[in-house]
C-alpha cells in the first residue's frame, strides 16, 4: 500500500478500465500515433538512415531498429521544496497491465519485458530548482512502444495524487498538528474521490511519521475511504436545519435521537448568522436530554446526547451578529479570530446559568468545557498560520477546495522523460536539451 506497510496496492483496488487503456482511449493522441508508426516501422524491417544522429557516427553504424528503440525514461515533479509522492501503486498497475501491443485483436502484455524501479506511496522528493537535479519517482527500461501510451495516464494519477498529499501535509504543518478533516469532494468529479481520499490518507500518514503524531482520518464520503477500508463522516448540513425551521438545537437534538451514537455529534451553528445564540441554545438542549437520561439510569442512551462540538462555517460576505462591529467590519467577515474567541470564552461559561442541581454543577462545566470548535470556509495554510499565530482556540479545521489547488507554489505537474536509449548492448545517454539521466537510490526494484 505504501512507505507505512511496504504493500502494493493492486488492479483489485483500482478497478482500471484496461481494455480502453491499452488501447490509448486515456492518452495523449500524440503518444498513439508515435506508437502506430513505431509498431508500423518495426513490420517493414525499418533501420535508422538518418544524417544527424545526437550519437557519434561509429556508434550508428549497427542496425538500428527505431521502431524496437529500447528506452529508459524517467518520472519526476518540479514542485519547489518537499512533494510527498503518491500515485506510484497505480502507475504500476497501468505499467503491468497494459504495456504489450495488439496483434490480431488479441493484446500481448510485455510487462515482463520491462525493467521497473519505483519509490513507495508516501515517500518524498525535493526539487530546488534546477530541472538538471530532480529526483526522479519511477524508472522504466525497455522497448518504448510497449508503454508509449501510459505515459499520459501514469503523469496524471502521479500529478493530482501528490498535489493533494503535499496540500494536505502543509495544510496539517500550519495547523501545528491539530485534527484536519477533508472536504474538497463538493468541488470536483465524484470519480476522482478514491484516488483523493487515499492521496489525504498518505499526506496524513507521512506528517504522523515526520512528527510522531497519531492523527486519525477524517473524509467526508465513503469512495474517499474505498482504496484504504475508510468511511465518510459528517454530521448535520445547512439544509438539515433549514428542514427545522431553522431551529439548530432542534434539529441536532433529532440527529443524536436518530443517527448512531459512533457519528460525533457536531452542531452546525452559522444558519441564522449568530454563531453564540445557536451555540448555547444547542449545548443546553444537548445537556439537558443527557443529564435527563443519566438520571433515568440510561447511560448507553445518555451517550447520545453528548456534543462533541459545534462547527462554525460564516459565509464570507457576512459578519456573525455575535462579533460587535470593532474599527473596519471587513475585517471580521466570515469565520474569523474574534468570533472564535468570544464562542469559546461563552460556552465555557455556559454552565453558570443553567439550573442544575448541585451534584450536576461539575459535570455541567466539564459538558461545556469538552465541546470543541471546529471551523471551516475558506480555510488555507496562509488562514490556518494566522489563527495559529494568535492562539485562536479551534480545535479542528476543516478544509475543501485549496487542499486542490494547483497554482503558483502548489503546481505539482509530472514530467516523464526519455533520457537513454540502448545501442549494440549498451545504454546511452539521449536526453532532450535541459534534461539528464539520474538516479534516485531510494527507488527500490519492482520487477
Amino acid at each position: 500500500m505504501s512507505l507505512f506497510n511496504h504493500k502494493r496496492l493492486g488492479n483489485e483496488t483500482f478497478k482500471l478500465d484496461v481494455d480502453r487503456m491499452r488501447r490509448g482511449w486515456y492518452s495523449d493522441k500524440y503518444f498513439v500515433n508515435i506508437a502506430l508508426m513505431l509498431a508500423e516501422l518495426s513490420k517493414q524491417n525499418y533501420e535508422y538512415a538518418g544524417q544527424y544522429p545526437n550519437l557519434p557516427r561509429e556508434l550508428c553504424a549497427d542496425c538500428i531498429s527505431c521502431g524496437d528503440i529500447e528506452v529508459e525514461m524517467q518520472w519526476f515533479t518540479r514542485r519547489p521544496g518537499k512533494t510527498i509522492v503518491v500515485g506510484l501503486d497505480k502507475a504500476l498497475t497501468m505499467l503491468q497491465l497494459c504495456s504489450g501491443y495488439f496483434e490480431g485483436g488479441e493484446f500481448i502484455n510485455t510487462a515482463n519485458d520491462l525493467e521497473v524501479w519505483a519509490l513507495e506511496d508516501g515517500e518524498t522528493v525535493n526539487y530546488e530548482g534546477d530541472p538538471l537535479n530532480v529526483q526522479p519517482v519511477m524508472r522504466v527500461r525497455g522497448r518504448y512502444r510497449d508503454f508509449a501510451l501510459l505515459e499520459t495516464p501514469t503523469l496524471g494519477i502521479l500529478t493530482r495524487s501528490s498535489r493533494i498529499a503535499t496540500n494536505v501535509y502543509e495544510t496539517i504543518l500550519a495547523a501545528r498538528g491539530k485534527p484536519m478533516m477533508f472536504f474538497p469532494a463538493r468541488f470536483d468529479l465524484h470519480e476522482a474521490q478514491a484516488a483523493d481520499g487515499y492521496a489525504y490518507l498518505m499526506g496524513l500518514q507521512r506528517y504522523n511519521k515526520d512528527y510522531a503524531s497519531t492523527l486519525g482520518p477524517f473524509v467526508s464520503t465513503d469512495a474517499q475511504g474505498d482504496w484504504w477500508g475508510g468511511a465518510g463522516g459528517g454530521t448535520i448540513a445547512h439544509s438539515a436545519i433549514a428542514a427545522f425551521l431553522g431551529d439548530t438545537a432542534e434539529a441536532t437534538i433529532a440527529f443524536a435521537r436518530v443517527l448512531p451514537v459512533s457519528i460525533s455529534r457536531i452542531a452546525l451553528v452559522d444558519f441564522n448568522n449568530d454563531s453564540v445564540t445557536d451555540s448555547l441554545r444547542t449545548c443546553k438542549a444537548m445537556f439537558d436530554e443527557y443529564r435527563r437520561l443519566m438520571d433515568a439510569g440510561n447511560e448507553q442512551e445518555a451517550a447520545r446526547f453528548i456534543l462533541y462540538g459545534v462547527r462554525l462555517d460564516t459565509s464570507g460576505s457576512l459578519r456573525d451578529i455575535s462579533v460587535p462591529p470593532l474599527g473596519d467590519p471587513k475585517l471580521d467577515l466570515g469565520v474569523n479570530p474574534r468570533q472564535v474567541f468570544i464562542l469559546r470564552q461563552r460556552l465555557d461559561a455556559a454552565w453558570e446559568s443553567w439550573d442544575v442541581p448541585a451534584e450536576w454543577r461539575e459535570r455541567a462545566r466539564e459538558y461545556c468545557r469538552n465541546v470543541k470548535i471546529v471551523v471551516s470556509g475558506g480555510f488555507n495554510p496562509e488562514k490556518i498560520s494566522r489563527f495559529e499565530k494568535l492562539q485562536v482556540p479551534v480545535d479542528i479545521y476543516a478544509v475543501g477546495s485549496y487542499l486542490l489547488s494547483n497554482d503558483g507554489p502548489t503546481v505539482t505537474d509530472f514530467t516523464a522523460d526519455v533520457v537513454r536509449v540502448k545501442v549494440s548492448g549498451s545504454w546511452l545517454d539521449m536526453a532532450k536539451v535541459g534534461r539528464r539521466a539520474i538516479d534516485n537510490p531510494a527507488m527500490k526494484r519492482v520487477w
